[in-house]
């Protein structure tokens, strides 16, 4: 069973009133023309102010196209629904990246089945090697964080891939 499977993601996360009034100011410093909505490229600039990067073309798409035809941007409840969404995804990745670091005892950006089998130890003494290794086999985190299920046979032929019996996590400095 798989994170997404295992419903570990966190359900609901709760902004501080604090986090919560920084949204709506960032979002009314980003609607410049105090039209209760954000612009396209409003939005953007409020993703740099709160998040620290500009969204791709792709994202901008993607929350543009959630938007209700009828109003002329995203309003305040969509982008506080869309920071919290941001957030919780941020909260979730970094959690995994501090649970993959705490497994990866030498330092080398990947995990072996060998580190695998050890990290399991710990927190699932009881669970049976041949589930270990089952796991281990079907489950691989490519640079991006991407899981990638059933590896294909030639996964480890490529830049991206960490080999095949290896899982990889980027290290972030």
């Amino acid at each position: 069973m798989f994170f997404s499977q295992a419903g570990a993601r966190p359900r609901m996360w709760e902004a501080s009133p604090s986090e919560h009034k920084k949204w709506v100011e960032v979002f009314k410093a980003c609607d410049e023309e105090n039209k209760g909505c954000l612009s396209r490229e409003n939005f953007k600039v409020a993703v740099v102010m709160l998040f620290g990067y500009k969204p791709s073309k792709i994202e901008a798409d993607a929350v543009m196209s959630s938007v209700d035809p009828n109003t002329s941007g995203i309003l305040l409840k969509e982008f506080l629904d869309i920071v919290r969404k941001k957030k919780e995804a941020q909260l979730y990745r970094n959690e995994i990246r501090h649970i993959f670091t705490a497994f990866d005892r030498h330092y080398r950006g990947y995990l072996t089945l060998e580190d695998f089998k050890k990290a399991f130890k710990q927190v699932a003494p009881k669970l049976s090697e041949r589930i270990v290794l089952e796991v281990f086999r079907h489950v691989s985190v490519f640079p991006g964080g991407t899981v990638i299920k059933n590896l294909p046979a030639n996964a480890g032929d490529t830049d991206s891939s960490p080999g095949l019996g290896r899982s990889h996590m980027p290290r972030s400095n």
